[in-house]
């Protein structure tokens, strides 16, 4: 029997990796001699991997960026990134406790990112809880990724979820786009890497801690959707 599931989205949402992604792209940023990025840029290029991350950099310096230095860049950003891991990464206030309220209601758990997939498993060992979730999806793993809405639905076959009884927590138009073309609700978390207000994508709810992600909001959100399918 397949079983209630909550889905989250990794970079800005489960955990805070901004520190460390942005080291490992200026890391690459220097190797050309291109000026390093700030904080507040990061939010401009991250949300759908690595890969779109360096070209974002790159076209945020009105820099030409082939396809040949772009996958030395990735390998080098990988090389980079997965050296150093968990850096300064780490869970967000609250999210294991959030994790625990629904492991204890019955749900199951999953991850579903734009990070390639054996990045997202290696984060999630080396922080300790990547046998918490039943399926750690990312970018590479079914050759179609977010905003795809078959990347959080295969996600959530994969785990042995009910995609009936599924709830997606994000931090960016992309999750939220994945999740309302899969019919799934998604709530979105506030203190993520979007850089505009999360509410404009319009998400089925907004937090801004994970304190506030309770199972009977789950279950609220879970018979609004259920009553919109039956309408």
């Amino acid at each position: 029997m397949n079983l209630p599931i909550i889905v989250f989205d990794l970079d800005g949402t489960l955990v805070d990796t901004a520190p460390d992604l942005l080291d490992s792209l200026n890391h690459c940023l220097r190797s050309v001699e291109l000026p390093e990025a700030d904080a507040g840029e990061l939010r401009k290029f991250v949300g759908s991997g690595a890969r779109v991350m360096l070209e974002r950099a790159f076209a945020a310096h009105g820099r030409p960026l082939g396809d040949s230095q772009l996958e030395s860049l990735m390998a080098l950003f990988i090389e980079h990134y997965t050296a150093g891991m968990p850096g300064r990464s780490h869970p967000y206030a609250g999210a294991l406790a959030a994790l625990s309220r629904f492991e204890e209601a019955g749900y199951i758990a999953a991850v579903c990112t734009n990070k390639m997939e054996h990045m997202a498993q290696r984060l999630l060992e080396t922080l300790g809880i990547a046998s918490r979730f039943k399926a750690i999806c990312g970018a590479d793993t079914f050759g179609h990724r977010k905003p795809d809405p078959r990347h959080l639905t295969d996600t959530i076959a994969r785990a042995g979820g009910d995609r009936d009884r599924a709830i997606m927590v994000g931090d960016s138009r992309t999750d939220i786009d994945t999740a309302r073309a899969a019919g799934i609700p998604v709530v979105a978390v506030d203190f993520g890497y979007s850089d505009e207000p999360v509410q404009t994508f319009a998400p089925s709810r907004v937090i801004t801690h994970f304190d506030d992600l309770t199972v009977p909001l789950g279950e609220t959100l879970l018979r609004a959707i259920a009553g919109e399918a039956a309408s």
